[in-house]
């Protein structure tokens, strides 16, 4: 990046401005940390001119900068070109500088936009207003909310090609007053997507330059019809307004716009007949106009000049595709989706003559007929993601070898054994099927399986030998099966889900299961494991402190709460079912530590022993179930401190004394107590004294232990911490959140609660 500087050092004023904007920032790289020798050209990202020796161009972009980003780079008399995007600054730093620029300012490339949404903040935009020269303007993701004038701040631009203002928290914009700001008249590119418009559109929106190319509205709430002025925008290559709420039909002069590659409609609520119009786009590669309310009919007339078509997106669609059997469409789509429309019964023919299919999603479309070798024919050589869910196909692929890396064929009918996969598979799903047999010895090569999801099949055999080299592997459902043999002491470090759930897998279960540091769902029910449950220090860190984890949408049987119901996982529930093996022991000190754990289900085993008081410290408990086991003992006063606690089952077991008074407890009904003889207090039989005070343990002593008992456990909420989670914003599905850690100083905690505790009496 730099240039060679033997002749011409750089000048002394431009040196100490970039010392300046040094000053404020972290450089955990190194790369501007070394920006101390006396000839600046020669510094990291600086380039200059050969004979001037003048700062011309500042590239930092990508460097993990931090700290604070200081404009006064834009006093740089000969910048031309300024880029610091994709750094985590936290604070703009905006001097004064407007009036100490005597030149015409040169800089006609500025990139700002950071690498993470919402950290930067900006209250407005006057600064602009010297960078006459400006033709490339990037302030994506910088919070712009305070800024109500910004459209009169860019259109002072009278030199700008291009300008992106994505995800800025812009509002509205587009009113009578605004419009007459809009002087862009050298405009060709805009993106305004994932603001918050909430406005209409206006026919005096679309008074842009006649060169217009680029346009990106997606993911507002702009309404209305669409303004039959966007027509005169003759040179629109890319016009994309899906994500609003659009209404009224599809504008008949669509096919206007002779020039038009990049269409996107889709996600709206327009109306009406698709117009065949649409046919004379025959520059169009990319065409989505899926989930809005359109009615009639799609036929070969529609796509009849769509020459160049690669993309296309009808999904969520209502209106009749009328297809002859013997159509061959004039185009080779790598992108296809269908979803969610009726295709069926018939697998769609046209779809066979498709060579370049990269990604096809006909999931939910009703299709039960294939042509056997044409469709084995099509999903093999599909490279990228194939999507054939919830439809009805049946038939035997297990001699297919299929080569996408994102493959589902959840709830269909396929039968006998699974099909090959490319070592390249990174998503696989095929629950709700009725495959067969073991696991085929190639899927021991998926190095970069980062999903699997076979509930409810009949596959059998010793699955898990192929754990150890699915080193990348999050999230395992095997539930439902007749898999069998142990489960391997080397499991994969990024499991975050694990489901082994009614199988036939046996022996005790490895201490290493729980030193899995991201795993936050673990359901072994209905196995035949056995042994003690480990007492070695869990690591399972997700279950104690809250993080917040991107995790691949997956449908998970969950059990809780006394029933199964389907849910969809997520990172906020954690999750722990160990029933109906043949666990024995007690329940470990550890287990009750895991204090995020929402569902704990030890049920139907033979534990013995007391429940640790120290389970009061599980202050998201909503479902526990300890029955049917050999517990014994009182049921811990600490119980009383949870406050989430919606499902309690401690039936058939052992368990004495007199049920804890609380306000969850005494909600339960009886068949939470029942097949405990000893056990008395609401929602049971009243207590006697004898029942109430078992001959082992004197009234003193039982009061104090409760007491120690819910001390305990406050102790271990409060050694913790807590957290405020506080949404900041949600984009594209992804949810971005601010997490504050407090940690209670761990000298003082047990002094806060004696505090408490001597001050409940007086209360």
């Amino acid at each position: 990046m730099c240039n060679n500087h033997t002749v011409v050092r750089c000048n002394e004023k431009d040196r100490e401005t970039l010392l300046t904007f040094k000053h404020g920032i972290n450089d955990s790289l190194g790369m501007i940390s070394m920006w101390s020798e006396k000839d600046c050209c020669a510094w990291e990202g600086v380039v200059c001119d050969n004979i001037t020796g003048r700062v011309t161009k500042l590239d930092l972009h990508y460097s993990q900068l931090e700290g604070e980003m200081n404009l006064c780079v834009l006093e740089l008399e000969f910048l031309s070109y300024l880029d610091l995007s994709d750094n985590e600054f936290n604070i703009i730093s905006i001097p004064a500088f407007q009036h100490n620029i005597t030149h015409s300012s040169k800089l006609d490339y500025l990139d700002l936009s950071p690498l993470t949404l919402n950290t930067l903040h900006m209250d407005n935009l006057h600064w602009l207003s010297p960078l006459s020269s400006l033709k490339y303007l990037n302030l994506n993701a910088i919070d712009l909310h305070k800024e109500t004038n910004w459209l009169q701040a860019v259109s002072t631009l009278s030199s700008l090609f291009e300008l992106h203002l994505q995800a800025c928290d812009l509002n509205n914009f587009m009113t009578k007053s605004s419009i007459g700001y809009l002087n862009l008249s050298s405009l060709l590119t805009l993106d305004l997507s994932y603001n918050n418009f909430t406005s209409h559109l206006p026919d005096g929106f679309f008074n842009l330059s006649k060169d217009f190319m680029y346009l990106d509205l997606s993911f507002n709430n702009v309404h209305g019809d669409i303004p039959s002025s966007l027509l005169n925008l003759q040179n629109l290559r890319h016009l994309d307004l899906s994500h609003n709420q659009l209404q009224g039909p599809i504008p008949d002069g669509i096919g206007q716009l002779p020039n038009i590659q990049y269409l996107d409609l889709s996600i709206n609520m327009l109306i009406g007949l698709i117009p065949l119009t649409i046919g004379n786009l025959s520059s169009l590669t990319s065409l989505s106009i899926g989930s809005n309310n359109f009615s009639g009919a799609i036929s070969k007339l529609t796509f009849s000049k769509l020459f160049s078509l690669d993309s296309l997106d009808l999904s969520n669609s209502t209106f009749v595709l009328q297809f002859d059997l013997d159509w061959v469409p004039p185009f080779q789509l790598s992108q296809l989706s269908l979803k969610n429309t009726n295709q069926g019964p018939n697998f769609p023919s046209w779809i066979y003559t498709q060579k370049s299919l990269q990604y096809l999603d006909l999931s939910s479309s009703g299709i039960s007929s294939v042509d056997r070798n044409k469709f084995s024919s099509l999903i093999g050589r599909i490279p990228g993601s194939l999507i054939l869910s919830n439809n009805s196909i049946s038939g035997d692929i297990s001699n297919l070898t299929l080569n996408c890396s994102w493959l589902e064929l959840d709830r269909n009918n396929f039968t006998r054994g699974l099909p090959n996969i490319s070592p390249m598979a990174q998503i696989v799903d095929m629950s709700y099927n009725s495959f067969s047999g073991s696991i085929p010895h190639g899927w021991k090569n998926l190095k970069d399986l980062q999903y699997i999801n076979l509930w409810n099949n009949r596959l059998s055999g010793e699955v898990l030998v192929h754990l150890s080299d699915w080193r990348q592997l999050e999230i395992m459902n095997l539930g439902e099966n007749e898999f069998s043999g142990t489960i391997p002491m080397n499991m994969p470090l990024y499991l975050e889900v694990v489901i082994l759930r009614a199988n036939q897998f046996e022996g005790n279960i490895p201490p290493q299961l729980f030193n899995l540091t991201y795993l936050f769902h673990l359901d072994l029910a209905r196995n035949k494991l056995s042994g003690s449950l480990p007492k070695c220090n869990y690591n399972l860190t997700d279950m104690v402190t809250f993080h917040y984890t991107n995790l691949y949408s997956t449908i998970i049987e969950l059990f809780t709460k006394g029933q199964d119901y389907v849910y969809e996982a997520g990172p906020e529930r954690r999750t722990i079912d160990l029933s109906a093996n043949n666990l024995s022991g007690e329940v470990p000190l550890e287990l009750v530590r895991l204090v995020q754990v929402q569902t704990l289900n030890l049920s139907h085993n033979n534990f013995i022993g007391t429940i640790p008081k120290e389970i009061g410290g599980m202050k998201n408990m909503e479902s526990l179930d300890l029955s049917n086991n050999k517990l014994c003992g009182g049921i811990p006063q600490s119980l009383v401190l949870l406050n989430f606690l919606s499902y309690l089952n401690l039936s058939y077991n052992n368990f004495d004394g007199k049920i804890p008074i609380g306000t969850q407890l005494q909600s339960f009904n009886a068949s939470s107590y029942i097949g405990n003889p000893k056990l008395c207090g609401l929602p049971l039989k009243e207590c006697t004294t004898k029942e109430e005070n078992p001959k082992n343990a004197t009234p003193s002593a039982k009061s104090e232990d409760n007491d120690d008992s819910i001390k305990e456990s406050l102790y271990l909420g409060l050694g913790v911490g807590f957290a405020i989670v506080k949404p900041l914003s949600q984009k594209s599905g992804t949810l971005k959140a601010k997490v504050i850690m407090h940690m209670a100083d761990p000298a003082n905690v047990m002094q806060m609660v004696d505090i408490i505790f001597k001050i409940e009496p007086i209360l």
